[in-house]
């Protein structure tokens, strides 16, 4: 490689609140970390926005405090690569200057015309090009909505990016999207290539031309500009991968292709990602129109993927309400201290005695259904029910919506690979095992995304010569023992589960009927 004496690659994972810049070695062990907090703010009507500029001024900040921690960062870096959080809309203009701020993946805006576009003859065709279900998160229907009601802001808009894709703009010059994003928002995940079919299905035909150039990381790499070496410290000229998107980078970097063979992957963290991957030809459509289909950095290889709109942010919540109510009667704690607490509050608890349904997110929920006025709420309380109790049920909801998740995929796994908040904490996990009623495999690996990142530059600087030698070092050997679930968990939570997907099912016109009363109108 000519690269003599560099010996570290930085992964960057650019989340909704965090960005985390992270050092490994050349052969997967991880040197440092550093992260820099990136806001976000909300309004009334469902908006979720981000100002780009401060979205790479914090990804400059977060490399720069890496290289405090890293003597020699900069000479001793032999590629960089970034992922992010997926879906939203970033759209640029002319000297590659923002054009407004960006719309996120929270956005709940564009409700109203997922709704029509679902409805609409072309949906299906547009399904089985992406093998992924329309919902508000995505670019494809937030641009379609912004086209009808904010046509203003494509006077001065030249491309539309997702979040990693602006970063790499700014660490090299170059407009592109990576395969996974472009093939499941605008394409097809057997070509991983932009498709006219699904672009009309949308309405977005005469909007063609915001779409990037798509380039695989794993193959090609552009250098870092002068401009962002001046602002991140980094050399000129060091190779930079653009990665897939954060949540197929994370399940690289978690275990789902190891040993040679595909799994499933469930990422439980402020939102559930699960996964399962399989070789394309392998792959059968659901009948309903929902998930994803992700490509991963592998040739023919993909993954099916639903997604719950919250996880952890549902115990976020209860969390919350407890700090409160404890502040008022004159005791103070911190978010740690009632972290601290779950696992007794758990143990104090009766499984199976509540429902919950962890619709938390004012964006309502997109897997295994899409419904943008979905609502949490729990189901059996009556007068001895304790804060123990409503807490188990929220935890136990994660559980029942992880399978619910994998139950619109097929069959139950036979294992489960589990990154995540989630899979630091004992019983969350036993929750989940049980739920799912497979052993679980946690990856030792921190920063799974991060990782990921890293091992698609790790493939095309030529570390490797394939993404599964990669693999074989960097995730396989820290895939920790199978953790297997208790039997009598595992046999409430599959009566339990029948229950609590026919109580969503009955609940839908009452969430609608609800989002009526509250807004005058449907969202």
């Amino acid at each position: 490689m000519g690269n003599a004496g560099k010996d570290i690659l930085i992964g960057i994972d650019a989340g909704t609140s965090v960005i985390k810049a992270v050092a490994f070695d050349l052969s997967g062990r991880q040197i440092a970390a550093a992260s820099v907090p990136n806001a976000y703010a909300t309004a009334a009507d469902g908006a979720a926005f981000q100002p780009l500029d401060r979205t790479w001024a914090d990804c400059a900040q977060t490399i720069r405090a890496l290289a405090a921690k890293v003597e020699g960062l900069a000479r001793r870096t032999a590629a960089l690569a970034v992922t992010g959080q997926g879906d939203g809309t970033w759209l640029v203009g002319r000297d590659d200057a923002p054009v407004a701020d960006a719309w996120l993946w929270l956005d709940a805006r564009a409700a109203p015309t997922v709704r029509r576009l679902r409805a609409s003859p072309g949906d299906r065709a547009r399904f089985e090009a992406t093998g992924t279900g329309l919902n508000t998160c995505q670019q494809g229907a937030q641009i379609a909505h912004m086209a009808a009601h904010h046509p203003e802001l494509f006077d001065r808009a030249d491309v539309a990016l997702h979040c990693k894709d602006w970063l790499y703009l700014n660490l090299t010059g170059v407009r592109a999207t990576d395969p996974s994003e472009a093939s499941f928002t605008f394409g097809d995940f057997r070509t991983r290539r932009y498709d006219d079919t699904v672009i009309a299905a949308l309405g977005l035909s005469g909007k063609r031309g915001l779409l990037p150039e798509i380039i695989d990381g794993t193959q090609v790499t552009h250098p870092l500009s002068f401009a962002a070496a001046a602002q991140t410290g980094l050399l000129e000229g060091t190779p930079v991968s653009l990665g897939y998107v954060d949540f197929a980078c994370t399940a690289l970097g978690a275990g789902i292709f190891a040993d040679g063979t595909p799994a499933a992957c469930s990422t439980i963290g402020s939102t559930g990602m699960h996964m399962r991957a399989a070789a394309v030809g392998d792959v059968v459509l659901n009948a309903d129109n929902t998930g994803y289909m992700v490509v991963l950095p592998m040739p023919d290889i993909v993954a099916s993927a639903q997604s719950n709109m919250a996880a952890t942010l549902n115990i976020d919540w209860a969390l919350r309400l407890a700090g409160d109510l404890m502040g008022e009667l004159g005791q103070q704690v911190t978010q740690a201290d009632l972290v601290g607490r779950v696992e007794g509050w758990l143990s104090a608890s009766h499984p199976g005695a509540l429902l919950y349904h962890p619709y938390i997110s004012e964006a309502g929920e997109r897997g295994p259904f899409v419904n943008a006025n979905a609502r949490a709420g729990f189901i059996g309380l009556n007068s001895g029910h304790r804060f123990a109790d409503l807490l188990r049920a929220v935890v136990e909801g994660l559980g029942m919506g992880t399978r619910d998740c994998y139950a619109a995929m097929g069959d139950m796994p036979a294992e489960l690979r589990l990154t995540g908040g989630a899979a630091r904490s004992k019983a969350l996990r036993s929750v989940i095992a049980a739920a799912v009623g497979a052993p679980i495999r946690v990856s030792l690996r921190e920063e799974a995304g991060a990782a990921g990142a890293a091992m698609i530059a790790a493939v095309a600087i030529g570390v490797y010569d394939g993404m599964d030698a990669c693999i074989a070092e960097w995730v396989t050997p820290l895939l920790a023992p199978a953790e297997v679930p208790d039997a009598a968990l595992v046999e409430t939570y599959a009566r339990m589960f029948p229950v609590y997907r026919d109580a969503r099912l009955v609940l839908e016109p009452v969430w609608d009927r609800l989002a009526e009363r509250q807004t005058g109108v449907r969202n």
